[in-house]
């Protein structure tokens, strides 16, 4: 059955869908319609008028040097590897740990070394992943004119964060991200490989812990996959979608989506806007999943689909149905949460988890 599997799929490895793209975009100014799809979105050109992108037009030396001129000479963090990986940040042959070391280090200094190893044919990988902008690039910020157009809540959400991403070839796992983000590519390509988040199951996650940037990845080698072993990848390639991005062009990308990012050049860079829709009380889905693994996986199955049918009709279908025939002064936390709600709610958790 495998073989079967693997035979019918192999043809079709590449993914040949595009996610949708909007051509000539108005520089710096984000649709606001693009929020409302949840879908992900090319915007060709969104961030072309960036000196930042227009340095990387006259070479990687001139853009080296002007993204020095705003580093402050803060210490960050650096995903290295010897030649031979390629940039493929992933685990060791039996997944306990990374097949990279972290370690400190200067921006200005891996600057250097990307410069020296471009004619190498097998360079060291050395990956400076989400290092934000205001706290090593404080200059940097005023030169990003953007305009997200997103609409504004009327409640406290996480802060936003702007992250730059340096390196030479790197290939990102497949993984999912909690936030909201626009990814702005400033020098070299980048291709993302896409799938919306029912797909889960299909990619076959890894390890909760540890993991290569701190979400869980795809076990599944894309350039390689084993359908043996992953027979049901088969049915993510077919829900699979492309976005291939060019200095100056942005990626929109709702959050939980699945995406795999590859660089395969020699010097890229890359600026991504990563913000929260939720309100800010609401904390961690992870903590959720956690908890649930502690509480509901190795209970007997008809209790955990009874659980699953409460879960349901308390979070995951239509919010206010709980609460919609309960006296507002009997519903609790069934009704509408505000901050100080949920510090009570929180408490209470806590105060159980203790016993």
């Amino acid at each position: 059955m495998h073989n079967a599997i693997a035979r019918t799929t192999v043809p079709s490895l590449t993914i040949n869908r595009h996610c949708r793209v909007i051509d000539n975009c108005t520089s710096g100014e984000v649709p606001q319609s693009i929020f409302s799809a949840a879908e992900p979105v090319v915007l060709k050109g969104l961030v072309s008028h960036w000196p930042i992108v227009q340095q990387g037009q006259q070479g990687n030396n001139a853009l080296a040097d002007y993204i020095n001129s705003h580093y402050n000479g803060q210490p960050t963090q650096v995903y290295r590897a010897g030649p031979g990986l390629n940039g493929r940040y992933f685990y060791n042959d039996n997944a306990t740990a990374l097949n990279f070391t972290v370690d400190t280090g200067k921006v200005d200094e891996v600057l250097q070394q990307l410069l020296a190893w471009q004619s190498l044919p097998e360079p060291p990988s050395a990956y400076i992943a989400s290092n934000l902008i205001q706290s090593h690039f404080p200059t940097l910020s005023a030169q990003l004119p953007l305009q997200l157009n997103r609409p504004k809540p009327d409640y406290a959400t996480e802060p936003d964060r702007v992250s730059i991403w340096l390196g030479n070839r790197s290939v990102a796992a497949c993984h999912y991200d909690a936030s909201e983000n626009l990814a702005c590519c400033v020098a070299g390509k980048r291709r993302f490989t896409l799938f919306p988040p029912e797909q889960v199951a299909n990619l076959y996650p890894g390890p909760l812990q540890p993991t290569p940037g701190g979400q869980v990845i795809s076990m599944v080698d894309f350039d390689q996959p084993d359908f043996e072993r992953y027979p049901r990848f088969a049915d993510a390639i077919a829900a699979g979608c492309i976005a291939e991005l060019e200095p100056g062009d942005a990626l929109y990308l709702p959050s939980m989506w699945w995406h795999r990012v590859a660089a395969p050049g020699n010097f890229n860079v890359l600026i991504n806007y990563w913000w929260s829709n939720a309100p800010r009380y609401t904390g961690s889905g992870m903590n959720l999943l956690y908890h649930a693994l502690l509480c509901l996986r190795e209970k007997p199955e008809h209790e955990r689909k009874a659980w699953q049918a409460l879960l349901n009709y308390y979070v995951f279908d239509d919010p206010q149905q709980a609460a919609a025939h309960l006296p507002p002064a009997a519903q609790g936390v069934l009704g509408p949460l505000d901050d100080m709600q949920a510090r009570q709610l929180r408490a209470m958790l806590l105060n159980r988890l203790n016993r």
